[in-house]
C-alpha cells in the first residue's frame, strides 16, 4: 500500500527524502493545520505534516518530536512461554538416540521436567535432516565422494528442511527459543511454467490466468445454457455467473478475456499503458500443456501462504536446541551398535573416542531412521524389527547453485518463489532473503523419489552438469555462465540417514505398535505421524514420547 504522495526518492546526497521534505517551500506552507488558541499542538502540527507529506512523514516528524522510535530495534526478543511442559519432575536418566530434530526436542523437553539426558549422535554435527551449508563446510557421502561448499560469506544452502508452515508447532519452538523469523516465498506470480509440451516457458500468473479462465468460461456457458438447471436455482445461475466473471476475467458473452492483464506484462504500465504479454493459446493448447499441477502447487493445508524460514538458516532451530540442551550432554561422533532391555533399564552399546562403549540409563527413546535402527542388534523382539522395515526410505536431492549476480531479481524481476516444471529438476527456487545483495544462492532441483533417483547415483559434476543443461531451458545460457559455485546433496547417500524421510505404504498395526514403547525403549521421528517429511513431525511425536515415558515414571514412583 502507497500514500497519496508516492515513494520516497533521493535527495542529492543519496538518502532517501519523504515527498514533504522535497516539496517547494509555498507547498508546505499552505497545507498547515489549523492552530488553537494557545497556539499550534503537536497533535494540529502532526495532521498538518501527514497532510502535506504522507504518513511517512507524519512518522518521521513523530520520531524528531520523541513521540515514535527513529528506527527499529534489531535485537528484539520475543516472548519465551512455552506452550508445552510436563507436569511434575521426574528422576530417571534417559538416553536419546539421534541428534536431529526429534532427538533433540525429546531431550529439550525431558531436561525442562528434570531428568538426566545423554544424546548420542552417530555424525560430527546436530540436526539430522536439518542442514544447513556454509563456506567452507565439508559435506560426505556414501561411497567416498566429499564436497566442500566455496560460497562466499553470508550466503548458506538449506540442504535439508527449508520452510515452515504457519501452523506448525516448528513457530512455537522458535518463539520460544528466541529464533527470529522471516517469510518464505512459497509461491510467486512472477515465476515460470514450463512442461515438456510448452514451447516456451510461461510466467506462472499467465499460466494460472489462461487456466482459470477457460475452466471460468466452460462452467458459465453450460450453465447458461441450462446444463446445470437440475443443481442450480435461477439465484444460483445468477451468482455463480457473478463468481465466475470475476474469477476467470470473463467478457460479456461468458468467454475469456484472451488479452487479460492478469496475464502480466512484457513493460509495466507507468507513464504509459504498458506492453502486455500477449494473448492467450486455445483452449486445446493450454490444456495440452498440463500446467494444471503446477498452478495448484499450494493449495494443500502445508503449503499455503504465509510460510516462514528462520533468519540466517534453518539450522539455528537446531543449534537454539542444542544450546538449551546443553552441548556436553550431546556425543557427536558415537554411532550406536546395540540396543537391550534389562530388567531395570536400558543398555546402548557405540563406538566413537576411544572405542567401543556403554551407555546405561533408565530409559531410551530412539530417534533414528527406523530403517537403520531395524538393522541394529536388540532384543525389542521380532515384531518390533518387522514394523520398523514397514516404512521405505525415500529419495530426496538438491542443489544450491551459487551467483555472484541476482540475475533472477536484475533480469527476471522474481523476488522469491519457485519455477515449477515437469523436468526432473522439479522445481527451482529462488531465495526469500537477501533481497538486492550482491550475489545470491538458488536452488536448482529439489526433486524426489523418481526424479531424486535419476541424480543420486551421479557425481556432484554430473549432478550440477545435468541441472544447469535442465534449468537452461527455462533461464537462458546465463543459468550456467554465470554460476559461482555448487553444492549438491542426495540423501540416501548421507551416513546415518540413508533417505530423506521414511514412507509408510499405509498406517496400519506397525505404525500404532512403535507408537507404545519397547520396554523401556520409545521410538520418536517425523515417520510415526502424519506429518512425514516435516520437523513439526518430529517435534510432534517427540512430545508424545516424553509425555508417555514422563507418565509412566510419576506413576512408578507414585
Amino acid at each position: 500500500m502507497s500514500d497519496e504522495t508516492g515513494p520516497a526518492r533521493p535527495d542529492a546526497s543519496g538518502t532517501a527524502a519523504t515527498a514533504a521534505e522535497t516539496a517547494p517551500p509555498e507547498t508546505a506552507s499552505t497545507k498547515t493545520a489549523p492552530a488553537t488558541g494557545a497556539g499550534l499542538t503537536r497533535r494540529a502540527l502532526l495532521v498538518g505534516v501527514g497532510a502535506a507529506g504522507g504518513a511517512g512523514a507524519m512518522f518521521a516528524a513523530m520520531g524528531a518530536l520523541g513521540l515514535a522510535p527513529e528506527s527499529q530495534d534489531r535485537d528484539f526478543t520475543p516472548p519465551r512461554h512455552s506452550d508445552f511442559s510436563l507436569t511434575g519432575r521426574g528422576a530417571a536418566k534417559v538416553v536419546v538416540l539421534g541428534a536431529g530434530v526429534a532427538g533433540l526436542t525429546c531431550a529439550y523437553e525431558l531436561g525442562k521436567a528434570g531428568y538426566d539426558c545423554t544424546v548420542l549422535e552417530a555424525s560430527g554435527r546436530v540436526g539430522g535432516r536439518n542442514l544447513t551449508l556454509r563456506a567452507g563446510d565439508r559435506l560426505d557421502e556414501l561411497g567416498g565422494e566429499t564436497q566442500t561448499a566455496a560460497f562466499e560469506e553470508g550466503i548458506y544452502f538449506n540442504a535439508g528442511a527449508a520452510r515452515i508452515a504457519a501452523w506448525m508447532v516448528t513457530m512455537d519452538y522458535c518463539r520460544e527459543l528466541g529464533v527470529p523469523v522471516e517469510i518464505f516465498v512459497n509461491n510467486n506470480a512472477s515465476a515460470y511454467v514450463y512442461t515438456q509440451d510448452m514451447s516456451a516457458p510461461l510466467r506462472a500468473r499467465a499460466a494460472r490466468a489462461d487456466l482459470y479462465g477457460y475452466v471460468a468460461e466452460l462452467l458459465a456457458k453450460a450453465s447458461n445454457t441450462g446444463a446445470l438447471d437440475r443443481r442450480l436455482t435461477a439465484d444460483d445461475r445468477e451468482r455463480l455467473a457473478e463468481f465466475l466473471r470475476r474469477f476467470g476475467d470473463l467478457g460479456p458473452d461468458l468467454a475469456y478475456r484472451r488479452d487479460s492483464r492478469r496475464r502480466g506484462f512484457e513493460t509495466y504500465p507507468g507513464v504509459g499503458e504498458g506492453v502486455s504479454v500477449g494473448t492467450a493459446s486455445s483452449l486445446r493448447d493450454v490444456l495440452a500443456a498440463n500446467t494444471g499441477r503446477y498452478v495448484t502447487m499450494d493449495f494443500g493445508y502445508d503449503q499455503v501462504m504465509p510460510m516462514f524460514q528462520p533468519v540466517g538458516g534453518m539450522d539455528t532451530i537446531t543449534d537454539a536446541l542444542a544450546d538449551a540442551v546443553g552441548r556436553d550432554r550431546i556425543r557427536t561422533g558415537t554411532p550406536v551398535t546395540g540396543v537391550r532391555n534389562l530388567p531395570d533399564g536400558v543398555e546402548v552399546t557405540h563406538r566413537g573416542g576411544t572405542g567401543e562403549g556403554v551407555v546405561r540409563a533408565d530409559y531410551c527413546v530412539a530417534t533414528l531412521p527406523p530403517h537403520l535402527f531395524a538393522r541394529l542388534p536388540h532384543n525389542l523382539g521380532t515384531p518390533v524389527t518387522a514394523a520398523l522395515r514397514t516404512p521405505v526410505p525415500v529419495s530426496a536431492g538438491k542443489i544450491g547453485l551459487e551467483y555472484g549476480r541476482r540475475w533472477w531479481e536484475i533480469d527476471d524481476r522474481i523476488y522469491g518463489g519457485a519455477s515449477e516444471t515437469d523436468l526432473d529438476i522439479t522445481h527451482i527456487w529462488y531465495p526469500s532473503h537477501g533481497f538486492h545483495s550482491r550475489g545470491g544462492l538458488v536452488v536448482g532441483y529439489y526433486n524426489v523419489e523418481e526424479n531424486a533417483e535419476a541424480y543420486t547415483g551421479l557425481s556432484h559434476r554430473e549432478r550440477r552438469n545435468r541441472a544447469l543443461t535442465q534449468g537452461k531451458k527455462i533461464h537462458g545460457e546465463k543459468y550456467r555462465a554465470e554460476l559461482r559455485s555448487s553444492v549438491s546433496i542426495a540423501w540416501r547417500r548421507q551416513p546415518y540417514i540413508e533417505g530423506g524421510w521414511a514412507s509408510w505404504p499405509s498406517f496400519d498395526a506397525a505404525f500404532d505398535l512403535l507408537q507404545r514403547p519397547a520396554g523401556r525403549v520409545y521410538f520418536a521421528g517425523d515417520w510415526l505421524t502424519h506429518l512425514t517429511a516435516w520437523q513439526a513431525g518430529a517435534m510432534e511425536s517427540a512430545r508424545r514420547a516424553v509425555t508417555d515415558l514422563h507418565r509412566r515414571v510419576l506413576q512408578a514412583t507414585s
